[in-house]
């Protein structure tokens, strides 16, 4: 009985260190695999009628949808709605033109968006940075 509850004791002890293991290899992974639209709306930063006027227009946005119609976003809805923003609010772009570009160049877009989202952070901290600085003086 005592050999048992030591196996016991020893399994448990072992089970604890594989989770605590297990947990401290996916504390940099996003594990939310669906956003609504309320929440891709607030990461974006457009209205929640906007995000479904681009679905009908865009045909790269495809959010999965439940029985009760109701949008479920991937990551990369995320980053093709990010894309469709990038062209349309912060380069100008009217609809049809962000929709061809999209369908003939759709690598080129994503690298311009990502260099944009960099961009814009790094003006952002500077600004952070500026504040600081003023704070200071």
């Amino acid at each position: 009985m005592e050999k048992l509850a030591f196996q016991l004791k020893m399994l448990y002890l072992c089970g604890n260190q594989i989770i605590t293991d297990v947990m401290a290899l996916n504390t940099d992974k996003n594990l939310k695999l669906y956003y609504s639209i309320k929440e891709v709306a607030e990461i974006v930063g457009v209205s929640e009628s906007n995000l479904r006027f681009w679905e009908k227009e865009i045909p790269l946005i495809r959010p999965k949808t439940t029985g009760n119609n109701i949008r479920q976003y991937t990551d990369k809805d995320v980053e093709n709605i990010k894309a469709v923003y990038n062209l349309v609010k912060v380069r100008g772009f009217k609809l049809a033109a962000a929709r061809k570009m999209l369908r003939e160049n759709k690598q080129g877009v994503d690298n311009n968006t990502r260099v944009m989202e960099g961009l814009m952070k790094v003006r952002d901290d500077l600004k952070a940075l500026k504040k600081q600085l003023d704070y200071l003086t």
